[in-house]
């Protein structure tokens, strides 16, 4: 069960297969809109997902929004780390 503020709340889940069984028992991915509002932040060899967070949220557990704002990187971590430094990404205004 999802609570009414989870970005899930909108993911369908999978159908069963035709034998009724069931295929798999988590949600299926949620469209993720185009951000607005953005700040450019120019990626320092240290930095990490949840102090960028922290930094420009007040709040470490959003860092999923910068990795929503940067959909050429697939996997969160990739965002970061010594080969990104000096790369530009994005920092999405937070929706109230």
């Amino acid at each position: 069960m999802l609570v009414k503020k989870s970005r899930y709340k909108d993911a369908g889940s999978f159908e069963p297969a035709e034998d009724g069984s069931e295929v798999f028992a988590g949600l299926r991915s949620r469209t993720i809109r185009e951000a607005t509002g953005v700040v450019e932040h120019e990626v320092q060899a240290t930095d990490r997902l949840d102090r960028l967070a922290r930094h420009y949220y007040n709040n470490d557990r959003l860092w999923w929004r910068i990795v929503d704002a940067n959909p050429q990187f697939v996997f969160g971590p990739d965002l970061l780390g010594p080969d990104m430094a000096g790369r530009v990404i994005l920092i999405p205004r937070i929706k109230e």
